[in-house]
């Protein structure tokens, strides 16, 4: 799928970006996940390769909701090195589009500056905390995307992911929630949980090789 196909389906902001970016072709995962209704703000779990292009799929869900006045977006990650990338990354692309915060910090509090952000990067641990202290803004959050979701697994982030899930569920009737991982093992049962479509794809951009190492010898699988 060519970038120019759904080009009156986003934002023109946000094509010329993708475009200056020399982004002209979609990966098979993010043209599924146009199919299966990113741009229409229907849940999705995506299940594929690393470095296969699900951070695109998200950026396009948060910037769609945001330039087109739905509400703010938050991107959900389990570390605070993966929080600080995604800000910098996010803000070289897009600083010009929207307002982008990074939070991480240990303060427990709802952080009320955060009403002048659109689109803000944190960790689960302190989304907790900002739900916890009732910050007046989340109910102009529409979209919410959980990075590597199968931390859900984590003997000690995965209850916090579960319970922020399950928070958000009841608390925002209207939210997008997208959920991305490159390894789930149940990937339909949380795509059910989640009430989202499931998304699968196998493509990489360098492919994976299996051999043995053995006796100063590498032997790959054929």
């Amino acid at each position: 799928m060519h970038l120019s196909e759904i080009k009156s389906k986003m934002p023109e902001a946000v094509y010329s970006v993708l475009d200056k970016e020399n982004i002209k072709e979609l990966r098979p995962c993010q043209a599924k996940a146009i199919e299966a209704g990113l741009l229409e703000r229907k849940n999705l779990l995506v299940c594929t390769p690393t470095a296969s292009g699900k951070t695109l799929i998200a950026e396009m869900a948060a910037l769609q909701s945001i330039l087109n006045n739905k509400g703010k977006a938050v991107y959900v990650v389990p570390l605070r090195s993966l929080a600080n990338e995604k800000f910098k990354d996010f803000k070289r692309r897009y600083g010009q589009l929207c307002r982008i915060a990074l939070t991480i910090g240990n303060i427990d509090s709802a952080d009320p500056y955060l009403q002048d952000y659109d689109l803000i990067i944190t960790t689960a641990e302190k989304f907790d905390s900002l739900i916890r202290h009732h910050a007046a803004w989340l109910n102009q959050v529409s979209v919410v995307i959980f990075d590597e979701i199968h931390m859900l697994n984590d003997v000690s982030r995965g209850p916090v992911v579960e319970v922020l899930i399950t928070i958000i569920k009841q608390l925002l009737n209207n939210v997008q929630i997208l959920a991305l991982s490159a390894t789930i093992g149940n990937p339909k049962e949380l795509a059910k949980w989640l009430d989202a479509k499931l998304i699968i794809d196998g493509w990489r951009p360098v492919e994976l090789e299996k051999g043995t190492y053995f006796d100063g010898k590498l032997n790959f699988e054929k």
